[in-house]
């Protein structure tokens, strides 16, 4: 799956919730990296040029890869069993990443 239709997925799914009210980084390792910015209404998600160092100053930094992101967005993988498997790797606030793994699983 690519970083465009996976931000359009995104998007949509942002556009079915409450503002989340943070920024994450999902950091792709080799394929980029995707801002998400929940302080925007309606959310700002992009693909961020310069990669995981692009994002600026983030809230959470999730670290995925490409497929596995895929995945989450589209409902066929648990947020929390990517995280126990190392499938997800979270850095910074944990609570918004239980947030925004909420708003995914809608």
């Amino acid at each position: 799956m690519s970083l465009d239709n996976l931000t359009d997925q995104m998007k949509s799914q942002a556009a079915l919730n409450p503002p989340l009210g943070y920024r994450v980084l999902f950091d792709l390792g080799d394929d980029g990296a995707i801002l998400w910015d929940g302080r925007e209404t309606p959310a700002e998600i992009a693909v961020v040029d310069g990669g995981a160092d692009g994002g600026g100053e983030v809230d959470t930094t999730l670290r995925i890869s490409v497929d596995q992101l895929g995945n989450l967005v589209a409902g066929n993988l648990d947020p929390t069993l990517a995280y126990m498997t190392g499938k997800l790797k979270i850095e910074g606030s944990m609570g918004v990443a239980m947030k925004l793994a909420a708003m995914l699983g809608d």
